[in-house]
């Protein structure tokens, strides 16, 4: 989908919870607050609630009426907002204490492009997690893109995990009114 596609889905109704997700918030929550980027932030549900934890929060994203959803909640001066295509979007190298990638989902190299690059963006032991619609889940899970080409699993990020010092890399299960979809998680920091 392209930044207008996006647009027009914002435009029409809120897409997800103003809550962030709950194993991100898990993973997350224990952490102390640093410099963080949220990528792909959509209408900056995650951005939101590490601001309100005390994190310097950017959140970027290609649409603008996304980002404008996000501008429009409390605390949104708390949040960088920055409305580009994360492909091409970049951090000082070893600025930042957390990257989060949740449900952004791109075909090859241009993913694994950018998740190596944001690793790079980590501070030594600065924190990753990317999180998203596992290649599974269109045949064993319930929603998300149905293009498995565009989707995670444990092999596709490998190459990323091998930059890390990885806690989980490994397949989720994640409970919805329709049924249980299938994730990928990575959580991992960058090495000393």
């Amino acid at each position: 989908m392209q930044a207008e596609d996006w647009d027009a889905r914002y435009a029409e109704r809120q897409q997800w919870s103003g809550e962030p997700n709950p194993l991100v918030a898990a993973l997350v929550a224990d952490l102390p607050p640093g410099d963080a980027v949220d990528l792909a932030a959509g209408e900056g549900r995650h951005a939101l609630w590490l601001a309100r934890r005390g994190w310097r929060a950017t959140a970027v994203d290609f649409s603008a009426t996304g980002l404008a959803r996000g501008q429009a909640q409390p605390d949104a001066d708390r949040v960088t907002w920055v409305t580009a295509d994360v492909t091409t979007w970049t951090a000082p190298p070893a600025s930042l204490d957390l990257v989060l990638v949740a449900y952004l989902h791109l075909p090859d190299p241009p993913m694994t492009d950018l998740l190596r690059r944001a690793v790079g963006w980590l501070r030594p032991g600065g924190r990753f997690l990317l999180l998203g619609h596992d290649a599974e889940n269109v045949t064993a899970g319930v929603g998300g893109p149905q293009d498995p080409a565009i989707l995670h699993s444990t092999r596709r990020l490998a190459p990323v995990a091998g930059l890390l010092a990885v806690d989980r890399l490994e397949q989720v299960r994640r409970e919805t009114p329709a049924g249980t979809a299938l994730d990928t998680l990575l959580w991992g920091r960058r090495p000393a």
